[in-house]
């Protein structure tokens, strides 16, 4: 084990300082010039970007490390919990992602309007800014983690670090930049994987030593999970991604619907090898290091690399962490900016761009009050996910199952599903159901009794204001 010395830390520490500058001088070099480059890219980037974007949102820090955490206890199946999002790209491409294109809405409340009206709109908007909102806190916690293992800092120093520099990627960048800059991010991340796998399995003698070995369960489909673990991960996590404000402006940013399906099935297959190596980084930790503690599972092998590798790797962490934090807080700005600020002052294009760098910059630091002072919120994280569900399963409803068109069925289902989930979730999911499976079930229950005790008539639609919401959506191309 290598134990490193002052100038070690040194090189590390300098490695990440000169990412973390010339990123951020990318970032503002790339920046936005139109409200239409800021919100989805001019509608003008290749479907390999988008789906890099894609992929490296889904795998950040936190799915980085907790894979192999989760390994570590549970075998090569907690690999589950990435794959989860292959799935969930795979059946988004081909049910969704060419029809919220044409819709001509980047905003998921935007689209959701088309079918169920104003109203509705702006329940799915705020449901969807608490629930990323929760998911930044977390993104902001374990970057101010990482960032102060490194620079040997405080955590709330850390945490501002953290927070100025994704503001500026994002904020001052938009989605063009945030695009482009991902690029690099994605680059990194991916040899910094393939660096620890090559020198984790350098170290265990390839895979057959730990299959001989180690308890059979590490190298099964399901390991130590059940299979309701695993099945809750594949409806969770494919439910936020059909109905996740960054996933939506992301495609949006592409150049024809077809190429916003193209980019969504990139991404499902780019998932699956970062997966399985993840997996096998925790499987292989336990092999050579049974005692740490499963959290260290990969930063563990950090320690057994020279300095110029081991600084590549931290450099790759701190790419997840920028990615994360970036796409969701544009997320976030962007369903502010679409559903309330423009709305309510009709600005020109000039004053909405202005008005939304401000509002970026007060999404990007708004995180650090919870960071700092209620760290206990971030037990919320994964419920998030729940939330987002109860989105995705309105949405398609109404897509696929027209019957259900009534906006007072779509508003009840979205405000008592989120009840009824985070009742469950609080209650430690009674019964052994996990709560996933009440956002999966609650939405459809309440719009079909609705349907049963109204049945709908010629004057039961929507609120329509599709075509002017679809109008506005056009004049950001």
């Amino acid at each position: 084990m290598n134990q490193f010395g002052a100038l070690d830390t040194a090189i590390i520490i300098a490695m990440v300082v000169v990412y973390i500058l010339a990123t951020s001088w990318l970032s503002v070099r790339l920046r936005s010039k139109t409200t239409g480059e800021f919100m989805v890219a001019g509608r003008a980037a290749p479907a390999l970007v988008i789906a890099i974007l894609l992929m490296s949102e889904f795998i950040g820090a936190k799915s980085t490390i907790g894979t192999s955490q989760e390994a570590f206890k549970v075998g090569i199946a907690a690999s589950w919990s990435v794959i989860a999002a292959s799935i969930g790209f795979l059946l988004f491409g081909l049910f969704m992602a060419k029809r919220l294109y044409k819709s001509g809405e980047f905003t998921i409340s935007g689209f959701v309007a088309q079918k169920y009206g104003k109203t509705a709109k702006l329940v799915v908007s705020a449901v969807m800014i608490y629930a990323l909102l929760i998911v930044n806190v977390g993104n902001y916690v374990s970057g101010a983690a990482a960032i102060s293992t490194v620079l040997k800092v405080n955590l709330p120093t850390a945490a501002i670090i953290t927070a100025i520099v994704s503001t500026v990627y994002f904020a001052y960048g938009g989605l063009k930049s945030v695009l482009y800059v991902t690029i690099f991010h994605s680059a990194v991340k991916i040899i910094g994987i393939g660096i620890l796998v090559w020198v984790a399995l350098s170290m265990t003698g390839g895979i057959a030593p730990m299959v001989s070995s180690m308890p059979e369960h590490y190298f099964t489909w399901n390991g130590a999970l059940g299979g309701g673990t695993i099945g809750a991960w594949i409806i969770g996590t494919a439910g936020a991604i059909f109905s996740t404000q960054f996933i939506i402006q992301a495609i949006s940013g592409a150049r024809s619907g077809e190429d916003a399906r193209k980019s969504t099935l990139i991404a499902a297959a780019l998932c699956v090898p970062i997966a399985l190596a993840l997996g096998l980084l925790g499987v292989s930790a336990k092999f050579l290091f049974p005692d740490i503690k499963g959290l260290y599972a990969l930063p563990i092998f950090l320690q057994h690399m020279n300095p110029v590798l081991s600084g590549i790797v931290t450099v790759s962490l701190v790419a997840s962490i920028f990615v994360s934090v970036s796409t969701v807080a544009l997320a976030i700005a962007s369903l502010v900016v679409k559903d309330f600020y423009v709305p309510r002052y009709q600005p020109t294009p000039e004053r909405e761009l202005a008005a939304t760098r401000w509002i970026s910059l007060v999404v990007g630091f708004l995180p650090l009050i919870f960071v700092l002072f209620v760290p206990q919120i971030l037990a919320l994280s994964f419920f998030t996910r729940a939330l987002r569900l109860t989105v995705t399963v309105v949405a398609l409803m109404g897509i696929y199952l027209p019957f259900f068109n009534s906006a007072r069925g779509a508003i009840a289902a979205l405000v008592l599903a989120t009840i009824a989930t985070s009742v469950w979730y609080l209650l430690d999911n009674p019964f052994g159901i996990d709560n996933m499976y009440i956002a999966l079930a609650a939405p459809a229950l309440v719009m079909v009794i609705e349907r049963l005790i109204f049945p709908s008539t010629p004057g039961d639609k929507q609120e329509h204001a599709a075509p002017e919401l679809g109008q506005a959506a056009r004049q950001q191309h």
